[in-house]
């Protein structure tokens, strides 16, 4: 989508935008990541929505193909990374829809509002600053008069930063988050992106299921616990330390403790990946959200290659997390990322 080269520092934050090439059959994509994965941290604010398309079947292809143009327009300030999403009601019943795409299920303990879940498309966009951001999300709104807005929200990642190459930020709950995530273009992709061996259509391999989770926090219940007993929660410190003294950027050794008398047995962080030696193929860009009326939480939001070896897997795992009490999630969807360029346009949505 962009075919400009540059290097932008805000904030602390070094992102980075690539020219577009091609991938190598089997692997990652090789000429840099594509817009969601661009920069070791996302951006700081973000726009996200979802939107249902209102048009009749004969008018979708010229209407999908409205709103990545708009989109592709705003990516010419390289103080804006945005990018399209295609949920499962853009390209039902087509054969060349990518294979594990399909509306996102409630999972145990969840409460999912149909007005802030799903959708036929998704537009998220990413800007250095609030203005940016929402006036880029204003003309790509402008560009697209026949569509209804299903769900929208507003998101920011205080302190976001980058350590040791991995992009960072403090969370709702207030701790610092990201340290999950690897370091490096090629390693980011490696977990996100569609490799050709995956069985998916020819199209899509460079591209990246999202999942997005719109999860409310029970903000006065978790602010009863004190600091020592969310950590163990967690099972973090608030700064990203280990429990049992392990450096940040390392790997914990669970298997000496193994009836979780350190690191319970029950916290997230060892529900989510019990095993640090093979981390869960995904990699997280999150946001907070705060919506005023004690609606406050976190737009919880991962690409991978594979929905049932990334995020499901990890969230069959976290059931009976002891940090459920505290979050209930009410929205969100899965979608697919195109990769860059627009080739993608011609098979499914042909002019």
């Amino acid at each position: 989508m962009l075919a400009a080269a540059a290097a932008v520092g805000v904030g602390g934050v070094a992102f980075a935008v690539r020219e577009s090439g091609a991938l190598a059959r089997g692997s990652a994509q090789e000429a840099g990541p594509s817009a969601p994965l661009r920069g070791a941290a996302p951006l700081p604010h973000a726009e996200v929505m979802a939107l249902d398309l209102t048009v009749a079947e004969a008018g979708r292809p010229a209407a999908v193909r409205a709103v990545e143009r708009a989109v592709d327009r705003a990516n010419d300030d390289l103080r804006v990374v945005a990018w399209l999403g295609l949920g499962v009601g853009a390209i039902h019943g087509s054969h060349q829809a990518p294979r594990r795409l399909r509306a996102m299920p409630a999972f145990p303990g969840d409460l999912l509002d149909p007005a802030r879940s799903h959708g036929d498309l998704l537009v998220q966009v990413t800007g250095t600053s609030k203005d940016k951001t929402v006036d880029a999300t204003r003309r790509i709104m402008s560009a697209l008069p026949q569509r209804h807005v299903r769900w929208r929200i507003t998101g920011t990642r205080p302190e976001n930063r980058v350590e040791d190459g991995r992009g960072l930020a403090r969370n709702s709950f207030g701790f610092t988050e990201g340290y999950g995530n690897p370091a490096g273009d090629s390693a980011l992709a490696e977990r996100a992106l569609v490799r050709a061996d995956q069985g998916e259509p020819d199209w899509a391999v460079g591209g990246s299921y999202q999942v997005v989770r719109i999860i409310r926090l029970a903000d006065e219940l978790w602010h009863q616990d004190s600091p020592s007993e969310q950590a163990r929660i967690v099972g973090r410190g608030r700064d990203g330390r280990w429990l049992d003294g392990t450096p940040r950027a390392k790997r914990p050794d669970f298997a000496a403790d193994p009836r979780g008398k350190i690191t319970p047995l029950d916290s997230h962080v060892r529900r989510a990946a019990p095993d640090r030696r093979h981390p869960p193929p995904l990699v997280r860009r999150s946001y907070n959200y705060d919506r005023g009326d004690s609606d406050r939480g976190l737009i919880f939001s991962c690409f991978q290659r594979d929905l049932a070896t990334g995020f499901e897997a990890v969230q069959k795992r976290l059931a009976g997390e002891a940090m459920a009490k505290y979050t209930l999630t009410v929205g969100g969807g899965y979608f697919f990322v195109p990769p860059p360029g627009d080739a993608w346009l011609d098979v499914l949505f042909p002019a």
